[in-house]
C-alpha cells in the first residue's frame, strides 16, 4: 500500500512540476511573442493567444497543481482548531472535516467526469484563430485531479483512523497532517 502511495506521489509530482511547469513555460512563450508581435512588428503572431492561455494553460496548470497541494497541506484545510485540541478530539475532528471534504470533492469529480465525458462524445471545440481545436482532453484533467485528491482524501482519513486503533499519541496527530 506504501508502494502505490509513493507512486501515486511521484505521478502527483510529475503531474506538478513537469505538466504545469510546461504549461506555465508556454504561458510565457506565448505572452512575449504575442507582445513582440502585436508592438513591434504590429502583427498577430499566435491568434487566439488569450483563447489559449485562459482556456487550456492555465486551467491545467492549475488543475495540474492541485493533488500535490493538497498532499503536501498547501490546499487550504480546517486546521486550526484540531491543533487547539487534545490529540484524539483533534484527529477526530480532522476525521469529520476530511470526510465533509471527501463528500464534496467525489461528487464534484463525479458531476465533471460526467461534463467531460458528454463534451468528448459531443466532440466539443473551441475556436482559436481561425480553426478549431477539440476541447475534451483539456476537460478531461479536471476529474482527473479531483480524483487524485479524492485518493488523498482517503489516505490521510486512514492515516488519523489509524491513530485511533493504535491508539499511540506518536503514530499520528493531526497537526502532523498536512
Amino acid at each position: 500500500m506504501r508502494t502505490l502511495y509513493a507512486a501515486l506521489g511521484r505521478f502527483e509530482w510529475g503531474l506538478a512540476s513537469i505538466g504545469a511547469g510546461i504549461c506555465l513555460l508556454a504561458i510565457m512563450m506565448i505572452t512575449v511573442i504575442s507582445v513582440f508581435g502585436r508592438y513591434v512588428l504590429m502583427v498577430d503572431l499566435i491568434p487566439g493567444s488569450y483563447n489559449i492561455i485562459e482556456r487550456m494553460l492555465f486551467p491545467l496548470m492549475v488543475f495540474w497543481a492541485l493533488p500535490i497541494a493538497h498532499r503536501d497541506g498547501v490546499f487550504p484545510r480546517l486546521e486550526i482548531l484540531p491543533q487547539l485540541l487534545k490529540p484524539r478530539l483533534g484527529n477526530a475532528l480532522a476525521v469529520l472535516a476530511l470526510l465533509v471534504e471527501l463528500a464534496v470533492f467525489m461528487y464534484l469529480t463525479w458531476r465533471l467526469g460526467v461534463f467531460a465525458i458528454n463534451g468528448m462524445e459531443a466532440g466539443r471545440t473551441m475556436q482559436l484563430g481561425s480553426r478549431y481545436f477539440p476541447v475534451w482532453p483539456f476537460m478531461m484533467m479536471v476529474p482527473l485531479a479531483f480524483g487524485l485528491m479524492v485518493i488523498e482524501m482517503v489516505a490521510q482519513i486512514l492515516r488519523h483512523l489509524r491513530y485511533f486503533s493504535t491508539r499511540r499519541a506518536g503514530d499520528v496527530v493531526c497537526h502532523e497532517m498536512t
